[in-house]
């Protein structure tokens, strides 16, 4: 019979090591992670954070084409004789991306990847390996390269401790920089399509519990119209948010969105209909239809816009937020002396400091005959 002991030994292979979070990282160097949505994208670098001063050693002024050699290295193991920078410390940078990317102009499908560098005084090359389990660069195999792109180093704020950051954002595009030492290493990063995604994305999630709510299908409508994307789901959902049959609702806001989406699919005289109709509710508010006016505007729709606003001065005369529609409506259509009129009529009734404030701003530049926001 088997001892207990010999029973334990057999279960664990003699080659077993500490999985890399039982004991602290190797040098202290800490696991960290940067993430960012760029649009309904989700980009994130993980990765071993090395410090310039270590055991008392001030390596300052060393750091770059010293102990980040310039080039390809042979790191002495595992056969790597020419190996690119792990682009941190310890196991693999890893760099995973929700969907399809651009890096510096170029396509980087979605998935995981193991990050390195060949570092340069005058550029650097970023490498973004199929392999992302490995421990640092001494499995690197440019066999398994997904992509590789150049940059141009940076100088940068003192950074003790080496970081990634997303240094610009912007809805479609970020730029993420490796920051070490008095250096960056800065990449771009683009998404392209984000609009289509983002309908993408609402088509699956309506298929949901977000489904049951027609707020939810009148905003996916209003987006894709916004975008000029999937005008057959736009129609599909408008009819759905007004349909109180599917637990919609028919009121001015809805039938709008119904009309601009039934427009979007070439069907005018429908589309006439239902604003008609739309504008005949006689529970919309004067702030209901105003907003109506600034979708239009949203769309570039300026003449039909300036009606909407006109049409709500006929049926709410004198009503917040009344004349400040028409001052959008007229400065869109270029008749900026008739939007300043509106203008000062709208400041004498604003219902707050904050918005009084803004309307003097842009009485401010409509006197100076510049567009306003």
């Amino acid at each position: 019979m088997k001892t207990f002991a010999a029973i334990l030994l057999a279960a664990v292979p003699a080659f077993a090591a500490p999985q890399q979070d039982f004991l602290p990282p190797s040098g202290d160097n800490q696991r960290s992670t940067a993430t960012q949505q760029i649009g309904p994208v989700s980009v994130s670098v993980e990765y071993s954070s090395p410090r310039v001063v270590r055991n008392g050693d001030d390596r300052r002024g060393k750091i770059w084409g010293g102990l980040v050699a310039y080039g390809m290295s042979d790191l002495g193991f595992n056969n790597c004789k020419s190996c690119p920078w792990r682009a941190g410390a310890n196991e693999n940078t890893v760099f995973t991306t929700s969907h399809d990317i651009k890096v510096q102009g170029q396509t980087l499908p979605a998935g995981k990847y193991g990050l390195h560098m060949i570092p340069g005084k005058d550029e650097f090359t970023v490498i973004f390996s199929k392999n992302s389990t490995s421990w640092g660069s001494f499995s690197y195999d440019p066999k398994e390269d997904a992509l590789r792109v150049t940059t141009k180093p940076q100088k940068s704020e003192y950074h003790e401790w080496l970081t990634y950051e997303f240094t610009e954002r912007m809805p479609e595009k970020a730029t993420v920089a490796l920051k070490w030492e008095d250096l960056a290493v800065p990449f771009t990063i683009s998404v392209e399509n984000a609009p289509a995604l983002y309908v993408a994305h609402m088509k699956t999630e309506l298929r949901g519990y977000t489904g049951f709510d027609w707020h939810n299908y009148q905003t996916a409508a209003d987006y894709a119209i916004q975008h000029k994307l999937a005008a057959a789901d736009a129609l599909d959902w408008a009819q759905r948010a007004c349909n109180p049959q599917q637990g919609g609702k028919e009121s001015l806001s809805t039938l709008m969105t119904l009309s601009s989406a039934q427009a979007a699919n070439g069907m005018t005289a429908e589309a006439a209909k239902t604003q008609e109709k739309a504008l005949a509710d006689p529970a919309a508010s004067p702030l209901e239809i105003h907003l109506v006016g600034r979708q239009l505007l949203n769309e570039g729709k300026k003449q039909d816009a300036l009606k909407i606003f006109q049409f709500n001065a006929q049926r709410f005369p004198d009503k917040w937020p009344v004349h400040v529609g028409l001052m959008r409506g007229y400065a869109a259509a270029g008749e900026n002396q008739k939007a300043l009129g509106e203008a000062k009529l709208a400041v004498k009734q604003a219902p707050d400091e904050g918005n009084r404030k803004n309307l003097e701003r842009l009485i401010h530049l409509l006197e100076e005959g510049k567009a306003i926001d």
